[in-house]
């Protein structure tokens, strides 16, 4: 299936769009002040060890202190070293230590990013692991049985020869070296071993904790690297500058992508002609709607998302088992879109329209399974569960679109509701009642939004009537149109 890169620069932020069979099926945003820090290198210094939990604060010159679990302790799961058996962190790291460390997660929410000790470099087709003395081959790249050694094995061989006589590291295949040449592959390590022994020499003696000794590439570069392969006819970008900077840097490093960069003139904004702009509008909705007439209900939360599917207005054409069937097939095909469209990660539970069929059932899973294919994240699907939902989980590395794009409602506070104007009214009336018990006041004088005081001049004029003979003090009402719907303060004149 081919595909095509949209790259939109503006001086605050970078945005990509990845378009496939004519509509846009991924967004990335990168902002100046905020861009990501997984796969950043850190001189880290250990703030507080804590055993009951297996982990460890580390100050790496973030907002937070970042974390770091045993498990991510290089050599090994489970604090596993060399052989020795497992050891507790606490006998692994002190307090005060400094560690080299490799941002694995982003700070999302209130967490801190998450760290790892084992280190790796990723080019455009190998990854370092400068170490470990290990070759892997990238699941993906097929073994081509029954053509004599596989060709993951022959790739292995390759690159095991390719290596210097003093390489100590190991190198991870990735699937866009699978019909790379030994020169291509050969300037790969080179240039992997290069960048690893400068950010050795950064984090050296007399290096000081907390310091960056190596950012990632940046978004733009980043799709040069990672995204763009095979598949891909052409990568726009509407920036001449950023234009030149992305063509020497393919030019470089990945001179077979050189030749699908092209810069866009177009008087219409770039964004806008693929109708990305729409996208990223209807991605921070909670609605999806089908083509049939069903639509979905996406609901992003800190421990999970689900998704909830409907038949709405489609009715169908012969009988409610189809119906259900086709709306979930069409369902299928939509959840994978809308999990790479709004960068969903985590827990995810899917409720499809409960079938009777098993047979419909496992067509509506190996569907998901195809859609989800496509995708350039890592999924595990776990099929349904006894309650009829679909358990799968997508790898969370960064912010989903949402949470780079929006910030909680200052009204609701994030709930998604607020209180009635009724439900306000009242609070507002045993606060008076509080405060005419506390204080001695010659008036006590109502501020709230415009819809609660027309409700107390209005519905409940007897209540505050009856209020103010009991507490024997009169009680005014003033509308303040920029409180918002749950704000309100008593002034006691």
């Amino acid at each position: 299936m081919s595909e095509e890169f949209l790259i939109n620069f503006t001086p605050q932020e970078t945005r990509v769009a990845l378009i496939q069979q004519g509509a846009v099926q991924e967004l990335h945003v990168e902002r100046i002040g905020g861009r990501g820090i997984v796969g950043n290198i850190y001189l880290g210094r250990v703030v507080r060890v804590l055993p009951g939990m297996q982990s460890a604060f580390i100050e790496v010159g973030l907002e937070r202190t970042a974390f770091l679990h045993v498990a991510d302790i290089w050599g090994g799961k489970n604090g596993e070293r060399q052989g020795a058996g497992p050891h507790p962190i606490e006998r692994l790291i002190v307090a005060g230590e400094t560690l080299m460390v490799q941002a694995l997660k982003d700070p999302i929410g209130t967490k801190g990013a998450r760290l790892t000790t084992q280190i790796s470099l990723a080019g455009r087709l190998l990854v370092y692991l400068p170490q470990e003395k290990h070759i892997g081959i990238s699941q993906k790249i097929d073994d081509g049985a029954g053509t004599g050694a596989g060709r993951r094995e022959q790739l292995r061989e390759r690159i095991a020869r390719l290596l210097p006589a003093d390489e100590t590291g190991g190198f991870i295949v990735r699937t866009m070296a699978e019909n790379a040449s030994d020169a291509e592959l050969a300037a790969d390590i080179a240039y992997l071993r290069r960048l690893w022994q400068e950010i050795r020499h950064r984090g050296g003696a007399g290096g000081t904790a907390p310091a960056v000794l190596h950012h990632d590439l940046t978004l733009s570069q980043r799709v040069l690297r990672d995204l763009a392969g095979s598949e891909t006819t052409r990568i726009a970008v509407d920036s001449r500058e950023n234009f030149q900077k992305l063509a020497t840097f393919a030019n470089e490093y990945m001179p077979q992508l050189a030749p699908l960069l092209t810069h866009y003139t177009g008087e219409r904004p770039l964004f806008d002609l693929y109708a990305a702009e729409d996208e990223i509008q209807k991605a921070l909705g909670r609605r999806v709607d089908l083509k049939s007439g069903g639509y979905l209900i996406i609901d992003q939360t800190e421990a999970l998302t689900t998704i909830d599917v409907n038949t709405g207005a489609f009715v169908g054409a012969r009988n409610f088992d189809d119906t259900i069937f086709k709306t979930n097939l069409e369902a299928a095909q939509t959840i994978a879109r809308q999990l790479r469209l709004r960068n969903l990660g985590g827990i995810i539970i899917v409720d499809f329209i409960d079938m009777e069929s098993p047979d419909h059932r496992s067509a509506v899973l190996v569907e998901l399974d195809k859609a989800l294919s496509r995708d350039h994240t890592r999924i595990t699907v776990n099929g349904f569960t006894q309650l009829g939902l679909v358990e799968l989980t997508r790898k969370r590395t960064r912010e989903s679109l949402a949470q780079i794009l929006c910030e909680p409602c200052p009204t609701c506070g994030g709930r998604g509701i607020v209180k009635t104007a009724q439900t306000v009214a009242y609070e507002i009336l045993r606060e008076l009642l509080r405060e005419a018990r506390q204080f001695s006041a010659r008036e006590m004088r109502v501020l709230a939004a415009p819809a609660v005081i027309d409700l107390f001049l209005d519905e409940e004029s007897q209540s505050v009537a009856m209020l103010s003979d009991f507490i024997s003090r009169p009680i005014s009402l003033q509308a303040e149109p920029s409180y918002n719907h749950e704000q309100y303060d008593i002034v006691l004149m």
